[in-house]
């Protein structure tokens, strides 16, 4: 008999521990002043609801501490928010604001535009098809943590040459009836972390999406920013220092944190992660 994964077990434990002091102080949390040592040039977007307050007030707080202050950091909410919860999340920093999502892509079909208005995944694809709004715009999901390495990204605003930089996969997540053939499953984009320059074009993925079969699912957003990063040649982050991996899952310590790393996003099967790592 295969002896249990005492230390995976633990892990998992101790981070449901923290995560729940963490939301019960998150009152107190937010009163904590953040000083950033830097002002950044860049609009950071954050896609997020009501059961990930946690997350995404330790995402924001990281960012501050070990980016800068963006010019703005706008939370969007896909409308369950509560009043309290808004405007705790606005007590973080002064560049902190929350909008609520709505859909402004002229949807050329009426199944395109039911999937962006109603669909959790459709709503995000949504803001993220219209970023940037104005100078560069980082996007990012509300389990993603950011560390001292993330002074790196500072670097890559002066890329100006590229489109758009994106979240390398540890492997295909994604939609199978929106590829064609297996080359298309090569280099996989994760939907967690973007950096775009530049409005880009999503006519292949849209066009894709007008010939599913079926309905949308969780991973249909991804699979169409997949399809459209490599239709405007947007290039990866460094995968040692923008992770996402799944390789440590069944052990305690996360192999990835630390001042050299940038930021992880903590899917969920190492969510807990997350919480052992938050500093």
């Amino acid at each position: 008999m295969k002896s249990p994964n005492f230390g995976y077990h633990l892990a998992r434990f101790y981070g449901r521990v923290i995560r729940r002091f963490y939301r019960f102080f998150l009152p107190l949390i937010v009163r904590r002043p953040i000083r950033p040592s830097r002002t950044i040039d860049l609009d950071v977007f954050a896609y997020s609801n009501e059961q990930s307050m946690p997350e995404q007030v330790a995402s924001i707080r990281s960012f501050l501490r070990h980016a800068g202050r963006p010019t703005n950091f706008i939370v969007v909410s896909d409308g369950s928010h509560s009043g309290p919860s808004i405007r705790l999340l606005e007590r973080i920093d002064p560049s902190v604001s929350v909008e609520q999502a709505k859909v402004s892509v002229p949807a050329s079909f009426d199944k395109f535009r039911h999937y962006l208005e109603t669909h959790p995944t459709g709503k995000q694809l949504d803001l993220i098809m219209n970023l940037p709004r104005g100078g560069p715009a980082l996007y990012t999901d509300s389990d993603v943590l950011f560390f001292a390495g993330i002074s790196d990204l500072l670097d890559r605003l002066h890329d100006r040459d590229m489109p758009a930089y994106y979240l390398t996969d540890c492997q295909f997540a994604g939609d199978e009836r929106l590829l064609r053939d297996a080359a298309e499953h090569q280099h996989p984009v994760n939907t967690g972390v973007l950096l775009l320059f530049r409005k880009l074009d999503w006519s292949l993925s849209v066009a894709r999406f007008a010939e599913l079969e079926g309905d949308p699912t969780f991973f249909t957003n991804q699979t169409m920013t997949h399809l459209t990063m490599h239709q405007n040649l947007a290039r990866p982050f460094d995968p040692v220092r923008y992770v996402l991996q799944l390789d440590d899952q069944f052990a305690f310590p996360d192999r990835y944190a630390g001042d050299k790393l940038a930021l992880r996003h903590y899917v969920n099967p190492v969510r807990h992660k997350f919480w052992t790592s938050l500093r």
